[in-house]
């Protein structure tokens, strides 16, 4: 609920400011493609970011021996992600962070909303004090990839779009923040199991709303999106990176409208309401 809640308010986000991307890394044009979409710059240490997001849920897991502290860790210090300068990209200090161009903050009226909402998973307090094993995971599980990664995506969306008004539209600047964008949104085929891009496919599923590929039309429209901003960026046409990041949240909308009520249906089961009492509050 929280996510398909805050989603509607992201276009407010945009009129924020001037906010810089996330990134401190050098750039070039390595020709990666996840999924449809090809970067213009190299996004290497943030598709990185999506394994940390595997290895915490693994850890988190019942199969993992539920060690919340070994998933602490990797959200809080990072694992895979590492930069040139030594530190590691983490999660965490996304989630922290005051000034994202995501609008979650000004929702909850707290700064680093999304972090607080994590660590309330990672350490059992705040709304999961009290609460089994169970519970605990599927918040860690469901809000690093719901709530950490989507913010992620969509403050690189609007921070692309601040640095072309800024009149930086180069692959060093807004083209590579929009690659961000994509890479914190799916990152590489091997991790896309562990993505937001991957619940678009299993809701499609629930919701019969898949091609006979198997593909979410939430997704297809999100990923023409996606590379219809790009091919605007390159061209400085602002009206049309705007509508394609406009596109991009209707579909987050639409996708977690479709989480929000799959899991709010199912949570009067005798066995496992409280778990997916705690995935609809996580979506």
């Amino acid at each position: 609920m929280k996510s398909m809640l805050m989603t509607l308010l992201m276009c407010c986000a945009a009129l924020a400011g001037c906010l810089d991307s996330d990134d401190d890394e050098t750039t070039e044009d390595t020709s990666v493609t996840d999924n449809g979409y090809t970067y213009v710059s190299d996004v290497e240490n943030h598709r990185a970011l999506m394994q940390d997001l595997c290895d915490i849920k693994d850890a988190a897991s019942s199969s993992g021996g539920y060690d919340f502290a070994t998933a602490k860790s990797i959200y809080a210090d990072g694992k895979n992600a590492q930069k040139d300068s030594g530190d590691y990209r983490t999660l965490g200090g996304f989630a922290s962070a005051t000034g994202k161009n995501h609008d979650y903050d000004s929702y909850y009226g707290a700064d680093g909303s999304i972090g607080a909402h994590i660590m309330a998973a990672m350490d059992g307090t705040g709304d999961f004090e009290g609460t089994s094993d169970t519970v605990r995971y599927q918040g860690i599980a469901k809000l690093t990839v719901n709530m950490g990664m989507v913010g992620y995506t969509i403050h690189e969306l609007n921070a692309a779009i601040a640095k072309a008004e800024a009149g930086n539209w180069g692959t060093d600047d807004a083209q590579h923040a929009w690659d961000e964008g994509w890479a914190f949104f799916h990152g590489p085929e091997a991790n896309y199991g562990c993505s937001p891009a991957k619940v678009m496919e299993k809701r499609a599923a629930d919701f019969g709303t898949a091609d006979a590929d198997g593909n979410a039309a939430t997704f297809i429209a999100t990923r023409n999106a996606m590379n219809d901003g790009l091919t605007a960026l390159q061209n400085e046409d602002m009206q049309g990176v705007t509508d394609a990041r406009d596109e991009v949240l209707k579909n987050l909308v639409i996708v977690y409208s479709q989480a929000v009520l799959k899991y709010t249906s199912k949570m009067d089961s005798n066995d496992t309401a409280e778990k997916y009492q705690a995935e609809g509050y996580a979506f």
